[in-house]
């Protein structure tokens, strides 16, 4: 497969089955990724969006949750929506001490 440029989409010519969770797991809704890149995606919804608190939520991509992503809300039509990819806060990530070192990973 070619290398990808950081803004191209690949686009699901069928979509492919995902879920949408509220971030304090009061919501799930499932959901079709229609296309995704590396800072977002477009998402057809199954049901109604309107009242979730759609600041912050993640984007279960396996039936386990194991594979997700935090996602933020960037726009509504009709039952589709825009989402931005969140990155990680840096400050919140644990530093650790290498057995074999002194070295810190972050």
């Amino acid at each position: 497969m070619a290398e990808r440029k950081s803004g191209e989409r690949v686009i699901f010519e069928r979509g492919f089955a995902a879920h949408m969770m509220g971030i304090d797991g009061t919501w799930r809704r499932n959901c079709l990724i229609e296309d995704i890149s590396e800072t977002g995606a477009k998402l057809t919804v199954e049901g109604t969006v309107t009242g979730l608190a759609l600041k912050e939520f993640f984007l279960l991509l396996s039936s386990t949750g194991l594979a997700y992503r935090r996602c933020e809300l960037s726009w509504v039509n009709g039952e589709q929506i825009g989402v931005a990819f969140l990155k990680p806060d840096a400050k919140k990530r644990i530093h650790r001490k290498s057995a074999s070192s002194d070295i810190v990973e972050v």
